[in-house]
């Protein structure tokens, strides 16, 4: 049954289109990255709809709402970082395997096919692609799915308010180690043609100017 509550007429439609991950990934694919360069954001979906616009978490939150308006549960997924930011995905199942919706500046991490048999297979997945500008590999642990209907007392899906509870619980939730010391501490750099293509988005928008810059 399709979570309608809450969405504009005009919203239900394009919903109604985004009925498989890959086109809510094609969709989100299609925006702009959001630069938040006036401050801060965590758009709801409906702002996200009316900007066309996201950043890693507003996406998750997007295509966690768009998979529970075609009936699956709103689920998302964290992933975590040293010297990096922390990745945010939207998770689904297919035939008892896990895939993932994500919009980021780095191209390799973004969408994941549902043939991964946990959410640990499908977090290392990630791992290879999840570098800093340095070069390091940075990933360290996930989270369990999280729900987002636990925030449906604040309507997340259609609030005008920006979400920064959605990521203060992020940030509370128990996390999974992925490496110990020993593997951390070998770990090698990327390689320099790996690190170009994964940075492919960033230097055809400018963001990685921008980014050194910062």
């Amino acid at each position: 049954m399709r979570q309608e509550s809450g969405f504009s007429p005009n919203e239900r439609r394009l919903l109604s289109r985004l009925n498989t991950p890959h086109k809510i990934q094609r969709y989100l694919d299609s925006m702009d990255y959001n630069l938040e360069e006036e401050g801060e954001t965590c758009y709801s979906p409906r702002r996200v709809i009316r900007y066309g616009t996201a950043n890693c978490i507003e996406a998750a939150i997007f295509a966690a709402a768009a998979l529970r308006f075609h009936g699956d549960p709103p689920l998302i997924v964290d992933l975590t970082s040293v010297r990096d930011e922390d990745h945010i995905v939207a998770v689904f199942r297919r035939f008892g395997h896990w895939g993932a919706i994500a919009k980021s500046k780095y191209v390799g991490l973004r969408y994941r096919e549902p043939i991964h048999r946990s959410i640990r297979e499908l977090a290392l997945s990630y791992f290879e692609h999840y570098f800093n500008l340095m070069g390091e590999k940075t990933m360290r642990g996930y989270s369990r799915p999280i729900n987002l209907s636990r925030f449906d007392d604040v309507n997340w899906m259609t609030t005008e308010e920006d979400l920064f509870c959605i990521g203060e619980y992020l940030e509370k939730v128990r996390h999974t180690r992925l490496l110990t010391p020993r593997m951390i501490v070998n770990l090698a750099r990327v390689t320099p043609i790996m690190k170009e293509a994964g940075e492919l988005e960033m230097r055809r928008s400018g963001l990685l100017r921008k980014a050194k810059r910062g």
